[in-house]
């Protein structure tokens, strides 16, 4: 389940990490950030840097796509989505 916070953030932080049967702390301590960071980033009251996305996601051994995307816009989605503007703008503009 996805969690959708008050704020609208959607993440799925708090999922991957007790699958992994860890605490906020041993999240935290395997991040290099504090407990505070990993409450506020599940909560949504915090968006992480890509940096700490990353680390989150390599220690939860996931993907940033799935603990950050939600289910309404998916990757694939966004790829399509962006590619297809890409190519009409370039072909807008004469470009190959």
């Amino acid at each position: 389940m996805v969690r959708t916070t008050a704020q609208g953030r959607a993440n799925a932080v708090r999922r991957h990490r007790q699958l992994a049967d860890l605490t906020q702390a041993q999240l935290a301590e395997a991040a290099a950030v504090t407990r505070q960071t990993v409450v506020a980033v599940e909560a949504g009251d915090y968006a992480p840097s890509v940096y700490l996305a990353l680390r989150l996601a390599q220690v939860l051994g996931t993907s940033v796509e799935s603990l950050f995307t939600t289910a309404e816009f998916t990757t694939a989605e966004f790829t399509t989505a962006e590619f297809t503007t890409a190519e009409s703008t370039a072909s807008e503009e004469g470009q190959p």
